[in-house]
């Protein structure tokens, strides 16, 4: 059986390198036949053991109609429906698509230039676009023709394309410098010769919710971007191995308590094509300037300024046409730590108050408020936390969210009035909602999954009213034998009680044992926990280990996400501490079971995960027999400042918490088999 755990660790892990960190639960449903190989449990959810769902679902720009892509007789064709009705069209098959690109010349457009319906974007409720061939193509709905909007070579070496509202225009980078394609022209905005000097991209290491360097204004004539000065951080060699023989590639990586990265934020005019800088603090000045939003006038910018410690922030106003900083609007603080994730939202109809998030009271809500920073009122309140902002009302009265409001592994779709705070629940059912709303508000599709629902995709209206059924998903692995799930959760003498997930062997009999395989992440931001039927690689690989006659447990503990603030900065200072003493209480549940056998249990864990399996094969030798881990960070002394310093302060104020967390300092405790596996050129955990 040793041989067995060590072995069926490493084929998972060996198939696991490319998939997602986010982990689904599986329907228990009725014992079949079927059993599954290992090639359906690794890679059957993308393939034949998928729940249908309706690919390219998006609502449509300009009304109330929305799109999807169905497959008939091996043609993908476009369908269009209404929201209002059940009145549904063909738009156009990928198969006549082709046929339209053929005339083109010097193209060479081939019989099947198209593989696949293409990815498309709504332009109006006439008309799309998609790209192929490095061209740009628009179809009208009306005409039923094809036209080249932009011909071969589009993007060719483009990066970071972002699209302008209204005008359609185009931000784009090549290499470490920004442009803007107007349809006609390319706008240089910036020509630093530097190549330290990045702009137009992601900044201060993508936390903080930052994802993208150019943020376009309402009336898309107008792009505020970010520049980013790195020569001042120290050299990490990454290896390209595609070359040969291989060379080294040096990436700008700013390590826990060294110097990172200086910021500005840039506004380039279109119609002057000429930019001016925000007189942010100055960029030697260790601060984060983080989630960036434009006013519905676009004379002001705001920002969410922090701190290095990220202790405070300030958000802050600045004048759009000059750059001069003009208010601070409100102040908030934490003793641990502030974490900004989402721009102001301005109402919509009401440019005068916009709405914000923040954990002040322990726990993600929303507060609105006026332009000078005053509070209006706070809108949402209580233990639990909102998880996504979705949009207003058509007369931008309501304000629809998804939140944890009934259940800690659960969410659905509510309205909030702004006027009196009233809050409605819009969707039911014991599960995960993921919404999508149309441009009026007036309506939204929801695709539900629940215990025993792979996928529901339902059309609404904003009072919650479920207008029909578009797509009720058959269970995939209705014919095959599955272990018992069991979703449930543990008091806990360190703190709240904790979400656990078991995966039983397929006939269990308590009479006998079992070995045990223990799955964990464990750091922020991450829930494993919830009480959908999503599907996903672990969970089909945990079934095929329950009928390889393993028990299989997770456990959520402190420090993990959508459980407020006071549980999650439990691990502030300390990082794998608290989070391995519920592991552990996980595993003296586990063990108060006559059919777990102790003497054979595994433990995996990836990213964070990898940090705390190293952590507890270390720190707590001989519970577990062996173990995986992913991508650990091993010393957080030599991982990114924002991450690291956000959790455990810097090195040098917090050398007590460095030392205890540091995993070479246990090494001479290690028990049993432990794994060790890691990218050579990952750019995140740094291999060193």
């Amino acid at each position: 059986m040793k041989k067995n755990l060590r072995s069926h660790f490493s084929i998972f892990v060996s198939h696991l390198l490319s998939l997602s960190l986010f982990l689904s639960f599986l329907n228990p449903a009725l014992a079949q036949t079927k059993l599954l190989t290992m090639d359906e449990a690794m890679l059957g959810f993308k393939k034949e053991l998928a729940p249908e769902k309706l690919k390219q679902m998006t609502w449509v720009k300009g009304c109330d109609d929305f799109s999807y892509v169905e497959t008939r007789d091996k043609n993908e064709i476009l369908v269009r429906a209404s929201a209002s009705s059940k009145l549904k069209m063909d738009v156009v098959s990928k198969d006549e698509l082709n046929v339209l690109m053929r005339p083109v010349p010097k193209l060479k457009i081939g019989p099947d230039s198209l593989a696949a319906f293409p990815v498309i974007e709504w332009q109006n409720p006439s008309e799309f676009t998609f790209e192929c061939r490095q061209s740009l193509w628009t179809y009208n709905l009306t005409k039923k023709t094809l036209v080249l909007t932009a011909g071969r070579g589009y993007r060719r070496g483009f990066e970071h394309v972002d699209s302008a509202p209204v005008t359609g225009y185009s931000a784009y980078t090549v290499k470490n410098n920004l442009y803007v394609l107007d349809g006609i022209t390319d706008g240089v905005v910036t020509a630093d010769t530097n190549i330290n000097i990045v702009n137009g991209q992601s900044v201060h290491r993508e936390e903080f919710g930052i994802t993208k360097g150019t943020f376009w204004s309402p009336k898309g004539d107008k792009l505020a971007f970010y520049r980013m000065d790195q020569t001042m951080v120290e050299d990490y060699p990454i290896i390209d191995w595609t070359t040969k023989p291989a060379k080294v590639k040096n990436i700008k990586y700013p390590m826990a308590g060294q110097k990172s990265h200086a910021v500005t934020v840039g506004v380039y005019d279109t119609q002057t094509g000429t930019s001016v800088f925000l007189l942010t603090p100055k960029p030697e000045e260790d601060h984060y300037l983080t989630n960036i939003a434009w006013s519905p006038d676009q004379k002001h910018i705001y920002i969410a300024e922090l701190n290095r410690n990220q202790n405070w922030m300030n958000l802050n106003s600045y004048n759009a046409l000059n750059g001069k900083f003009e208010k601070t609007l409100f102040v908030e603080s934490n003793e641990k730590y502030t974490e900004p994730l989402h721009p102001v939202l301005f109402v919509k109809n009401n440019p005068g108050n916009f709405v914000w998030q923040s954990r002040r009271d322990g726990w993600n809500h929303l507060y609105l408020y006026d332009l000078n920073g005053l509070l209006v009122r706070q809108l949402t309140s209580g233990q639990w936390e909102v998880t996504e902002v979705l949009g207003f009302d058509a007369r931008g009265e309501n304000l629809f969210f998804t939140s944890t409001k009934e259940s800690p592994i659960s969410n659905n779709v509510y309205s909030v009035h702004l006027k009196d705070g009233k809050i409605k629940r819009l969707t039911q059912g014991e599960g995960m909602h993921q919404a999508f709303f149309s441009e009026s508000g007036s309506y939204f599709i929801d695709q539900f999954t629940g215990i025993h629902t792979p996928l529901e995709t339902a059309v609404y209206s904003t009072e919650g009213k479920k207008l029909r059924v578009i797509l009720n998903s058959s269970d995939p692995l209705k014919d095959y034998q599955l272990g018992q799930v069991k979703l449930f959760k543990l008091k806990n003498s360190g703190g709240p009680d904790l979400y656990c997930r078991m995966f039983l062997p397929i006939h269990f009999d308590s009479a006998k044992k079992y070995p045990v395989i223990v799955y964990q992440y464990g750091g922020p931001h991450v829930q494993l926990i919830n009480s959908g039927w999503n599907y996903g690689c672990r969970d089909y690989w945990f079934q095929y280990m329950a009928e390889q006659g393993y028990v299989v447990f997770t456990l959520d503990p402190r420090g993990s996400g959508n459980r407020g603030q006071e549980f999650e900065q439990a691990t502030f200072r300390k990082l794998g501490s608290c989070e391995m003493e519920d592991q552990l209480s996980g595993v003296k549940y586990l063990k108060s079971h006559s059919w777990v056998d102790s003497t054979r249990m595994g433990l995996f864990g990836w990213s964070f995960g990898g940090f705390m399996t190293c952590s507890i094969m270390t720190r707590y030798p001989g519970v577990f027999k062996a173990a995986v881990a992913g991508g650990p960070v091993i010393d957080w002394d030599y991982y990114e400042v924002m991450y690291t310093e956000r959790y455990m302060d810097s090195p040098q104020e917090n050398p007590k918490g460095y030392t205890d967390s540091n995993v070479l300092n246990y090494v001479d405790n290690l028990q049993g088999k432990l794994l060790l596996i890691h990218g050579t050129s990952d750019p995140v955990v740094v291999q060193q």
